[in-house]
């Protein structure tokens, strides 16, 4: 499971000229899932997102994570970020999960992570157009 977190100040998702999530100062996760992922990952990975240090302490260091912060999340399904990128000029999606392997895996997220902070999220299989004030900017890769 991969997952690029980017620290926002602000964060939305729409579906359709809808908007169907919206954070305010937190964490966006483009969340990709690949073919070896099992429910084990989904714990790893959640639990590395919600505690990964990446919001500044007082003295500006980055020490506290998103539970630190009560910030919000915003997870938005992203299978291009699974893709093989390694050869040529064309992505291979030969290492990502079939849609119902990813989908089983993104809703498992998403219902693990409401229990943990406050929560919006994606449609998974959209069409979707995600907005975002990268805060820093702040991003980092998370695999599991």
């Amino acid at each position: 499971m991969l997952g690029l977190i980017q620290r926002v100040s602000e964060a939305q998702v729409a579906v359709s000229n809808e908007i169907i999530g919206k954070i305010n100062s937190g964490l966006l996760l483009l969340l990709g899932v690949q073919k070896d992922d099992v429910e084990r990952n989904v714990s790893r990975m959640l639990n590395k997102v919600v505690n990964y240090r990446v919001f500044s302490d007082d003295k500006g260091h980055m020490n506290l994570s998103l539970l630190d912060v009560r910030g919000e999340l915003l997870v938005v399904p992203q299978f291009t970020i699974a893709a093989d990128t390694k050869k040529g000029l064309r992505p291979s999606f030969s290492t990502a999960a079939s849609p119902s392997q990813a989908q089983a895996l993104y809703d498992l997220f998403v219902l693990q992570a409401r229990n943990l902070c406050p929560i919006q999220a994606g449609v998974f299989g959209a069409d979707m157009k995600v907005s975002l004030i990268n805060d820093g900017p702040v991003t980092f890769m998370l695999s599991s």
